[in-house]
Formats: structure tokens, sequence, C-alpha cells
């Protein structure tokens, strides 16, 4: 009787240890490359210079691991269903019907930061590797290496790009992080998904609260709430954008909410990815109140460590703003006392506009 063949066993594995998805792809050139620099060459990256920096690294797997000859893809489901205590006609249009609370993206509701989940999976899975193959190599990435995840997603066969540029996939939706693992032993590569089912659906690009997206398929990060709220972490957001954010202080999932595939998407079994009760939603006014020691006592190890406190206390700022209820007066007022510059402009910013309450 033979023994099971390494990509199969090497599935199993990554089933074992919590990947919902594991394909194979051959280390090739993504088509996506060329995307990339036209994508770049209209700026559409906004501040974020680390990918214009590495850009000829992107053009093949072994900017990553120079031996590499296949790239194993992965995928974790982290969906925990919309924000708890917010009522579900909110959760399209953007708006604030439970006063003085936000929004924080499904992604960073947990209390992990799911980089450090992913890695310390793949490094499981490339020990099982290098015990199957001793001596051969490998490397795992989750999301900072330069490697167009989607791509080599698309070409391992686990879903196709919807038109908010999200990799979608019929059982999952697109509620899943990617991870990859490189290996210079040649694997089988699987049947890549050439296949879109989107159809005419444009849903995600009308739901959008800030027209990020210039047409389907290109995503203009500069207006993108996750981008505005996460990657514009030093410098005010633009004035013009700020009332479309609505109550949404880290991250958006509008364009997924709405998608067709994600109505039935399964909630993630994962305990890393369940909502803390104190971000379902999120209490601005507790936000706004905390100093650095307190940002740290309650963010340290999770994704929302990553924008700072000073652009965290800004987003919260202008989801009061947005609000238009005159009970945040009192939290903004505070926040013009605030240390930092980028929270005290937007408190001033979000006070004018409370002012301005519509009739």
């Amino acid at each position: 009787m033979s023994a099971i063949p390494l990509e199969s066993a090497l599935k199993d594995k990554s089933r074992e240890l919590g990947f919902d998805l594991c394909g194979i792809a051959a280390a090739v050139r993504p088509d996506g490359f060329d995307w990339l620099q036209r994508w770049l060459d209209r700026g559409f990256a906004g501040e974020m210079d680390y990918i214009p920096r590495r850009e000829a690294a992107y053009e093949h797997p072994s900017g990553v691991l120079p031996p590499v000859r296949s790239v194993v893809m992965l995928a974790m489901n982290y969906f925990v269903g919309q924000v708890s205590n917010l009522p579900a006609s909110a959760h399209s249009a953007g708006q604030i019907e439970n006063l003085l609370h936000g929004r924080i993206g499904s992604y960073a509701r947990g209390s992990c930061d799911y980089h450090d989940v992913l890695r310390e999976r793949l490094k499981s899975l490339a020990d099982f590797l290098h015990e199957q193959r001793p001596g051969c190599r490998t490397r795992g990435c989750v999301d900072t290496a330069p490697l167009l995840e989607r791509d080599f997603a698309k070409l391992a066969g686990l879903g196709w790009f919807g038109k908010n540029t999200m990799l979608i996939n019929k059982r999952l939706g697109s509620f899943f992080f990617l991870a990859a693992l490189l290996t210079d032993i040649e694997l089988p590569p699987d049947k890549p998904h050439h296949t879109s089912h989107c159809g005419t659906c444009t849903r995600c690009l009308d739901a959008c609260p800030t027209d990020a997206f210039v047409e389907p398929y290109v995503l203009d990060a500069r207006k993108c709430i996750s981008y505005l709220t996460i990657e514009l972490r030093d410098q005010p957001i633009p004035t013009e954008l700020r009332s479309q954010i609505g109550d949404w202080v880290f991250g958006c999932d509008v364009c997924q909410d709405v998608c067709p595939w994600n109505h039935k998407a399964p909630v993630s079994h994962e305990p890393a990815f369940a909502p803390r009760e104190q971000l379902d939603p999120v209490d601005l006014e507790w936000l706004l109140s905390l100093d650095q020691n307190g940002f740290e006592v309650a963010f340290a190890g999770t994704p929302l460590h990553r924008t700072g406190r000073a652009a965290l206390l800004r987003n919260a700022a202008i989801a009061l703003g947005s609000s238009h209820d005159l009970h945040a007066r009192p939290v903004l007022e505070r926040a013009l006392h605030d240390d930092e510059p980028l929270v005290r402009e937007a408190a001033e910013w979000a006070l004018e506009n409370v002012s301005r309450r519509p009739a």
C-alpha cells in the first residue's frame, strides 16, 4: 500500500491546524504584478510607502525565498457576524443609530493579533513539512512579506477576485485571512480558479460610503475607510471624507457585508477571533478617555495596537462628530485638551460638526 502523497498529507495537516482552505501554486511570476505597477503609478497606494519601496520583490516569490518552487496558500475563516448591538439597517449605510458607539472591522474584534495566530500555525505546518522532507527550505508569510497573496491564492484554486478586490470563496465568502508557506519542494499545483462568480452584481461598489472604487476591481486606497482609519495614522483624515466614514473607528466591512456570497458565510470557531464584548460595538467615550498606558493595557497584542493611540482616538472623535449627537459634546470638549495634536484637531472638527446637527 503506497504512502499518502505529500501534498495530500500537507492539506490534511493544514485542516488539523485550523486552516479552512489549502491549495498549492507553482512559484511563478504572478499576473497581478503588472496590475500592481499600474496601481502604484496611479498613486492609489497613498502613504503606504512600503509597497513601492519593495515593488521589485513582488515580481516573483523568489524575492521572499530565493530557491522557492511551490507556494502553499492557506485561508482561515474569521467571520464573527455583524456588530452585536447595532441594528442591521446601520450596517450597509454606515449610520450611527446606537449613539456614542462605533464599529471595529470584523477581523480586529478578537483578543489576539491574527498575524500571531496564523504564524504559529504556519510554523507547525512548516515543521511538519520538514519532518517529511528533511533539509527542505520553507518560509511562512502573513501579510508582511512582498508577496501577492491574492494572486497565488487564485492560482491555488482558493477563489476569485471580487469587484471590491477581495478574494471570494464559494463556501467561505470573503471573511478569511490568507497565509502562505513557501518551499523549495516542487509540489503538484492545484487547478487555478479562472472563473468569476460576481456576474452583474455591483452591491459592493454601490455601498462604499466614500466611493473608493474607481471602477470594478480597482480600489483607490486613499479613500478607503480601512486605509483612512488604520494606515493613515500620522496625519489628519481629509475633511471631505470624514462625514462619510460614519461610525467606523478601525477598518470597515461595508463592501463585504453587502456581498451575497457572505450572506451564508459560516461563523469562525477559532477562539482567538471571538469578539471582545467591549469592542462589539466599542464605547467611543471610553476610547477617548484612554491615556497611553490605558491604550497599551486595552490593546497590546491586538490588531488595534497597530494604529497607535493618537490615530485611534482621532478616529473616535470623528465618529462622534459624524453622529451629530449633542451628548458627544462633553466628551469632545475634554478631547480638546489631549496631548496629541491629531486628537485635538479631530475633536475640534467634531464639535463643529455636532453643532451643525441636521434639523
